[in-house]
């Protein structure tokens, strides 16, 4: 590890949101001093951090912020042991109703994490979570139809996905908030030293996500599926992704932070992979067994800047860092829905979270 002040603590900023509350829960059982940097402004995330006091008790340290407010950031990253940048605005719909909010979040939010890290003498490493969507649409990749999956002609992304040599494509605001981002954590690292690295994100799910129509889509077919209520999907429901399943995700993170000093300035794509490259017609099929009865559709329009097919490619990371999914998404899906299930009473969680 680059960095490793006495006493200091590894920040998760938004370690209150899904992806960020599991990966403080696992620094924490492993020994790790954590610290949680979140505004709460997400469905859920007073859960998780009810969840995560309940676990952890006083070990857990708490920081209520706001990464737009440049000056709550100095004093909480300057003696760090390192940094998770989870926080984000992210839902392309929001983006697309509200840009600037969205520019304030995910690109500017993160340049003053950013500049908070070199204020402290710029030795922090930072893993950045970043997304698919830096690579835009897709429409270039041609597809045909297998099976009820819209997969790629060319054999070779059929078969491995999109890897990180795929030309950034920015579209929609979201996507261009947070290519910013992406581009700017990894500047960083050749301009100023710093340690960054950055995950660029495929669909990753399981326990302790709230999802909602707009962000978090296999959590919120389930939600809808077990209240019996109808789902929406915009499409025809065969475009694919990889779903990861969210311990997963969490051991990249930290095997990107283990190997950072051999990594800095890189970006890794991190998904299911081909193994778990499904459609969404296939998800709602498991979900309908699950449940044990049909899951009632509506379909309607495709969305701005949807991808027919992303399926990560994660050659790069395997190789780097040894990693790999070792949860299958039937096997994945299964466990959220019982977390869903032992978790939440079905009235509560339909009237905050399916509104």
């Amino acid at each position: 590890m680059t960095r490793a002040a006495k006493n200091s603590s590894t920040i998760v900023i938004g370690g209150c949101g899904f992806i960020g509350s599991n990966l403080a829960d696992s620094l924490l059982r492993s020994g790790e001093s954590v610290t949680v940097v979140d505004n709460l402004s997400r469905p859920g995330a007073d859960q998780n951090l009810a969840w995560l006091k309940e676990a952890h008790g006083p070990r857990l340290a708490v920081r209520i912020a706001d990464i737009r407010d440049q000056n709550a950031l100095v004093p909480l990253v300057s003696d760090a042991k390192a940094i998770f940048h989870l926080a984000a605005q992210t839902a392309v719909t929001t983006s697309l109703v509200a840009p600037v909010q969205d520019f304030e979040i995910n690109a500017r939010g993160t340049l003053n994490i950013l500049e908070a890290v070199r204020a402290s003498g710029g030795n922090i490493p930072v893993v950045f979570a970043s997304t698919n969507k830096v690579y835009g649409a897709l429409a270039d990749i041609e597809v045909a139809n297998v099976d009820g999956r819209d997969l790629p002609t060319d054999v070779a992304l059929r078969t491995h996905g999109v890897n990180e040599e795929r030309p950034l494509d920015f579209s929609t605001p979201y996507g261009c908030s947070k290519g910013v981002a992406d581009q700017y954590v990894i500047d960083y690292a050749k301009s100023y030293g710093i340690p960054t690295a950055v995950l660029r994100m495929s669909c990753i799910y399981g326990p302790r996500q709230f999802g909602t129509e707009d962000q978090g889509w296999v959590a919120h077919f389930l939600i809808r599926a077990l209240a019996g209520d109808p789902i929406t999907i915009f499409g025809d429901g065969n475009q694919v992704r990889d779903i990861l399943h969210v311990a997963d995700a969490v051991a990249a993170y930290r095997s990107v932070l283990a190997g950072i000093d051999r990594f800095r300035g890189q970006a890794f794509n991190l998904g299911g992979g081909a193994a778990n490259a499904v459609s969404l017609n296939v998800v709602l099929n498991e979900i309908s067994r699950i449940v044990g009865h049909e899951v009632r559709i509506h379909h309607a329009e495709t969305r701005i800047g949807d991808q027919r097919y992303f399926v990560a490619d994660t050659r790069r990371i395997q190789s780097s860092l040894g990693w790999r999914a070792t949860i299958g998404w039937r096997e994945g899906i299964r466990d959220l829905a019982r977390w869903l299930g032992s978790n939440h009473s079905r009235e509560a969680t339909m009237e905050r979270f399916v509104a």
